[in-house]
């Protein structure tokens, strides 16, 4: 019995866990409401007067680009901005032949006579951090605007975002991401779902209050003064971008969310690029929390509500551990509910899941139709997207719990960029592109054996008990089943 009641209890904890994470996501989902009835009353600089227009550097830190640097040189160009308050920096860590291209491109820019600057290391101290901190020392922009390679900002993407540091309280404007190539294939819809998400409903339901949100590493603006304030770039996180953020904000510096600004980008089609940038998210998150936990509880200058929204979402990637308990544990849960007649009573807490996964639906529901419009046609729609997305997500478990307990240890890893790849339809190729890691990780063998697993989980809903079965858990089994088998296949097979 006791292994039992150790069973018991690791799964409750977990469901309870997940259950106070939605109850935040609901109150996010309030917030986000509220505030689209609110209009923006923001002070803004007078680009009209030409003496209000300051100074900006833009940062493009790159590193092994081949594909997609001369489409981001191209549209960087076509910016639109007063020519002696703008200058281009390209923090190129790059160590193949992609160095050579890039220059030329650069070349061809300056002789429009456009500021552009080619900005090497000779090593990659600090990855994407030390890249963007070595650039800093010499930027001439009192405002740093900051583009990952895949991003393709619109021509007045910086009269947009600029004019919101008349406020000199603001250290960043953030912008939400769109998706080029969200239709792309099921792994981008599921990704594009859980970005719009997260760019849509936590950051508006959590700027909209006061509460902490995060600079997402691009397409966003920073003020060179806020950056400095903070402490600097540092690299001792694979999230870089989120531990300044939050550096920043304990230091009384607001953000400034434009959802409606939207910079389009390029998502992952390949599973193991998918896979790599997941893992550095969710395990980045995790060393921030470790980091920042102890700043956040003891700091005077935020209020209580804040601190638990914060630490929240510093925990957000570790939500994934509940969720692969609960999964694994769910099977033996099954059958101890249905052999222990004194133990049904523990089991109510199973309705916590049911909770949960309803009140999910309900905030990505709002995202969705922010998105794609309301309508019972787009509801539908909006079914089969959000149980994909959900079975996944599922599926992607094992591999970023690993991601989060490595993080909360503390054991590092090299920054692992994510490979672009230049694509927008199904017609255009990836299979040649270089940067594509060959071999899946050991971890996907795993992931097979997990799907044959909940296979046995939705046939033990046959089997259980003496009334017949029990079919309480099956859907719950059936989506893991699908989660894990096409996370395994696409990684063996496929790999996109």
């Amino acid at each position: 019995m006791v292994l039992e009641y150790i069973i018991i209890t690791i799964y409750s904890i977990s469901l309870l866990l997940i259950f106070m994470y939605a109850i935040a996501q609901l109150n996010l989902l309030f917030n986000y409401l509220k505030q689209k009835n609110k209009k923006d009353t923001s002070v803004k600089f007078d680009f009209k007067n030409p003496d209000e227009i300051p100074f900006v550097t833009i940062q493009l830190p790159v590193y092994n680009e081949l594909y997609v640097m001369k489409r981001l040189l191209k549209n960087i160009a076509k910016l639109e901005y007063p020519r002696e308050k703008l200058e281009i920096q390209v923090l190129d860590d790059s160590t193949d032949e992609s160095v050579q291209t890039t220059a030329k491109h650069i070349q061809r820019i300056q002789e429009k006579g456009i500021d552009i600057q080619h900005i090497q290391r000779t090593n990659r101290t600090g990855f994407k951090a030390g890249a963007l901190k070595e650039g800093l020392k010499i930027a001439k922009g009192e405002f740093i605007a900051i583009f990952d390679a895949d991003f393709l900002p619109q021509s007045d993407w910086l009269y947009k975002t600029v004019p919101y540091f008349k406020d000199e309280k603001i250290g960043v404007v953030q912008t939400r991401w769109g998706h080029i190539n969200r239709n792309y294939s099921t792994l981008t819809k599921i990704q594009a779902f859980a970005l719009d998400a997260h760019f849509t409903l936590e950051q508006v339901g959590r700027n909209s209050k006061g509460h902490f949100i995060n600079f997402n590493g691009t397409a966003g603006v920073w003020r060179k003064a806020c950056i400095y304030d903070a402490g600097n770039w540092e690299g001792d996180t694979l999230t870089e971008d989120l531990d300044l953020s939050y550096r920043a904000q304990l230091k009384k510096w607001k953000f400034k969310y434009l959802e409606n600004v939207v910079t389009p980008a390029e998502l992952p089609v390949v599973i193991s690029a998918a896979r790599s940038q997941q893992f550095r998210w969710n395990k980045g998150g995790a060393e921030n929390f470790q980091k920042m936990m102890r700043r956040v509880i003891t700091s005077k200058n935020i209020p209580f509500k804040t601190k638990i929204h914060s630490l929240l979402h510093l925990l957000n990637s570790s939500m994934f551990t509940c969720i692969f308990l609960v999964a694994v544990l769910s099977i033996p849960m099954l059958y101890i509910k249905n052999e222990y007649e004194h133990l049904k009573v523990y089991f109510y807490v199973m309705s916590f899941f049911v909770i949960s996964s309803l009140i999910f639906f309900i905030c990505y529901w709002y995202m969705y139709k922010n998105i794609y419009g309301g309508g019972i046609k787009n509801f539908f729609k909006y079914i089969g997207a959000f149980f994909t997305f959900f079975s996944i997500a599922m599926g992607f478990s094992l591999h970023n719990t690993i991601a989060v307990l490595e993080g909360h240890f503390g054991k590092k890893s090299e920054f692992v960029r994510t490979p672009k790849f230049n694509i927008k339809t199904i017609k255009d190729g990836w299979k040649k592109n270089k940067y594509i890691k060959k071999k899946p990780s050991v971890h996907v063998i795993i992931e097979g054996v997990l799907a044959i697993y909940f296979a046995f989980g939705m046939y033990s809903a046959f089997i259980v008990g003496d009334q017949g079965g029990d079919f309480g858990l099956f859907p719950f089994h059936f989506m893991l089943f699908i989660g894990f088998s096409y996370v395994f296949f696409k990684s063996i097979f496929s790999k996109a």
